[in-house]
C-alpha cells in the first residue's frame, strides 16, 4: 500500500496535489510519503513479533538524511556497505550498536571508522577481509564483532544483476570455506564471533528461496555449536520484492512466518535488512513532458528526467508504472517510449507504453521509485541531481535541494601546468 492516490483525476501525495509541489519546486524531483515509509516499517517489524529481532534498513536503497532520520526514530537499525553510509547513518542518529556493515570491498580506513564508532557487527565477505579486520582492531586496541557472510548457493529467481546467493556471484563465502573461516576467527586475538549472515538477492518474489537459505544457515550454526563456536545473531539480509508491474511478492507476514517458524526453536536472534520493501513504493519521480516526437516506426515522449535520475530501466530493463499527474480521459491512447535528454539510446523510463497521449507541459509520475532511485543518480552529461521532497499530511518540505550549476565544478581544480 502507498499514499499516492487520485482525487478528482488529480494525483495526490497524501493530502497534497503532486502538481502543486511541482509548481513550487520545479521538475524533475523525487517525492516521498512520510505515511507510507512509516507504515511499511511498522508492518514489517510487527510481522516478526514473537522473535528477538533487529530491522536494519538497507542504506543503499535510499540514504537521504530525512528518510534515515524517520526510520531511526521508528527504532530501525541500519545496514551499510561503505564508510559514507556509516557517516550518513551516524549523522541521522542511528545507534552504532544497531548498525551492521556488509559489502565485499571494505577499505582499511573504513574498517577503522567502523571500529572507532563501535558498530554492532561486520559481515565479513572473505578470509582476507577477516585477517584485515583482526589486524586493524589490534592496532586500535579493540575487538571486532563479526559474522561471516555465507553464500548458500540458493537461486533467488530474480534478475541476474541483483542475484547474490549463487556460487558464481562475488558475494560471501561458500559453506566449506565459511566453516574454516569460523575456526580461524575463533582463534584470532582481536575478533569476536557473533553472527552468521547471508543475502541471496534483491526483488525476490517468493518465500521459498529464503526458506532454503535459512535451512542451510541453521545447519551450519549447528555444526559450529558442536565445535563450541556459538552464534548469537542470524542475519538473513534483505531482498523481499515489491510490485512494480505484475509481480506478486509474498506479504511481509508470509515472509516473516517463514523465518520465525524456523528460527524460534534455535534461540537465535534475527537481523533482517529490508530496503526496497520499505522505501520502494513510498517514493515517485515526477517529470515534465518537453516534446512529442514521431518517426516512421516509433512515438517518443521526451521528458526532463533521464537515466541519470533513474538508472533502473536502463540498467536492468526495469519496469515502472508511469501515471499522469492529472488524468485526461478525453486524450487518445498512444503507444510511446518515454525518454530523457541523455545522449544514450538506453536513456528511457518506459518503452512501448500504452497511455493517453502525454503533451508538452504535462506532469508524469514514475511510480515505485523510492528505492534505488536518487541513490543511483549521477551527473552524467553534467545533469543536475534532482530535488527530493517529503510530504506529511497536508505539508511538504524539500529534503534535498536541487543541485545548482556551481555544484558541478565544486572541488575541481585546474593544475598550474595547464
Amino acid at each position: 500500500m502507498h499514499h499516492f492516490q487520485y482525487i478528482d483525476d488529480r494525483l495526490f501525495a497524501e493530502n497534497v496535489p503532486v502538481s502543486q509541489i511541482a509548481d513550487a519546486v520545479g521538475t524533475p524531483f523525487y517525492l516521498y510519503s512520510h505515511a507510507t515509509l512509516t507504515r511499511h516499517y511498522r508492518v514489517f517489524d510487527q510481522a516478526l513479533d514473537g522473535i528477538a529481532r533487529m530491522i536494519c534498513f538497507s542504506a543503499k536503497a535510499n540514504s537521504s538524511q530525512a528518510i534515515l532520520k524517520l526510520l531511526a526514530n521508528q527504532g530501525s537499525g541500519l545496514d551499510i556497505v561503505s564508510g559514507g553510509e556509516l557517516y550518513r547513518g551516524l549523522a541521522a542518529g542511528f545507534d552504532p550498536q544497531r548498525i551492521v556493515y556488509s559489502g565485499v570491498g571494505k577499505r582499511a580506513d573504513e574498517i577503522d571508522y567502523a571500529l572507532d564508532a563501535d558498530i554492532l557487527m561486520f559481515n565479513v565477505e572473505s578470509l582476507q577481509e577477516l585477517a584485515l579486520i583482526d589486524e586493524r582492531a589490534g592496532r586500535m586496541g579493540k575487538k571486532a564483532r563479526v559474522a561471516i557472510r555465507v553464500n548458500p548457493d540458493v537461486d533467488a529467481q530474480t534478475h541476474p544483476y541483483i542475484s547474490t546467493g549463487l556460487k558464481k556471484n562475488k558475494f560471501g563465502i561458500d559453506v566449506p570455506h565459511a566453516l574454516q573461516g569460523y575456526r580461524t576467527a575463533a582463534n584470532m586475538a582481536h575478533i569476536l564471533v557473533r553472527g552468521i549472515d547471508c543475502h541471496i538477492g534483491s526483488q525476490i518474489t517468493q518465500a521459498q528461496p529464503f526458506a532454503d537459505a535459512l535451512a542451510n544457515l541453521i545447519e551450519l550454526v549447528q555444526t559450529l555449536a558442536r565445535e563450541q563456536i556459538r552464534i548469537q545473531w542470524l542475519d538473513m539480509g534483505g531482498g523481499l520484492g515489491i510490485t512494480y508491474h505484475e509481480e506478486k511478492p509474498p506479504p511481509p507476514a508470509d515472509y516473516a512466518h517463514t523465518l520465525v517458524s524456523a528460527l524460534k526453536p534455535t534461540g537465535l536472534k534475527l537481523i533482517v535488512e529490508p530496503g526496497r520493501v520499505i522505501a520502494g513504493n513510498a517514493g515517485i519521480l515526477v517529470t515534465r513532458v518537453l516534446y512529442n516526437k514521431a518517426t516512421a516506426v516509433k512515438h517518443f515522449t521526451v521528458v526532463d528526467a533521464g537515466m541519470n535520475d533513474l538508472m533502473r530501466p536502463a540498467l536492468y530493463g526495469a519496469f515502472h508504472q508511469i501515471q499522469p499527474a492529472i488524468r485526461r480521459p478525453d486524450r487518445q491512447t498512444v503507444q510511446t517510449d518515454i525518454v530523457g535528454p541523455i545522449c544514450e539510446s538506453s536513456d528511457f523510463l518506459a518503452q512501448d507504453r500504452n497511455m493517453p497521449e502525454p503533451r508538452p507541459g504535462d506532469l508524469l509520475a514514475v511510480m515505485s521509485a523510492g528505492a534505488y532511485g536518487y541513490a543511483m543518480a549521477s551527473n552524467y552529461c553534467s545533469r543536475l541531481h534532482p530535488a527530493e521532497v517529503m510530504v506529511c499530511g497536508d505539508q511538504f518540505s524539500v529534503i534535498r535541494a536541487r543541485q545548482q550549476y556551481a555544484d558541478l565544478t565544486a572541488g575541481e581544480s585546474v593544475p598550474t601546468f595547464i
